[in-house]
């Protein structure tokens, strides 16, 4: 049970890199990429950025495109950090692996995309906010995925 536990808190570590990689770089597009950030985001009040001035609805789709972004750069990196020290290689060549990978990450951002998309659209929720749930909708995922599909465990 030990190995397992290491695993997960490992797993863990990673997850926290790559989660800070992705709102970083998410927060970043949002800030100058497709700015969607409102006047009340926690960056426009803390760091300086400057709010848009955009609709709720435009707000939503831009702030899921700067999550795509994030997403997209956080799983190069958290793909080879897991493949390194959570889980064993393997069981796929690597490129199948590394679809595989993205495949699985890709069905979790697209429910964590759905929920943003609502959260700012519907309920007006701060981006940056709205980016911070999304992480907890793809951990679960996440980690089931590659400790069963993708990796040997």
């Amino acid at each position: 049970m030990s190995k397992l536990i290491w695993q997960i808190f490992k797993y863990g570590v990673i997850g926290v890199v790559a989660t800070a990689i992705n709102l970083a770089v998410a927060e970043l597009c949002a800030a100058y990429v497709w700015p969607c950030l409102g006047s009340d985001d926690l960056f426009v009040k803390h760091c300086g950025f400057a709010p848009s001035d955009v609709t709720d609805a435009v707000r939503a789709t831009l702030a899921v495109y700067c999550n795509l972004v994030g997403f997209f750069v956080a799983n190069i990196v958290c793909w080879l950090l897991n493949r390194k020290y959570v889980f064993t290689p393997g069981r796929h060549f690597w490129f199948v692996e590394w679809l595989l990978f993205l495949a699985g990450s890709g069905f979790a951002i697209a429910c964590g995309s759905a929920v943003i998309w609502v959260l700012v659209r519907y309920h007006g929720m701060q981006t940056t906010y709205s980016f911070m749930v999304n992480v907890f909708v793809s951990v679960m995922v996440n980690f089931v995925v590659r400790k069963f599909f993708v990796f040997k465990g």
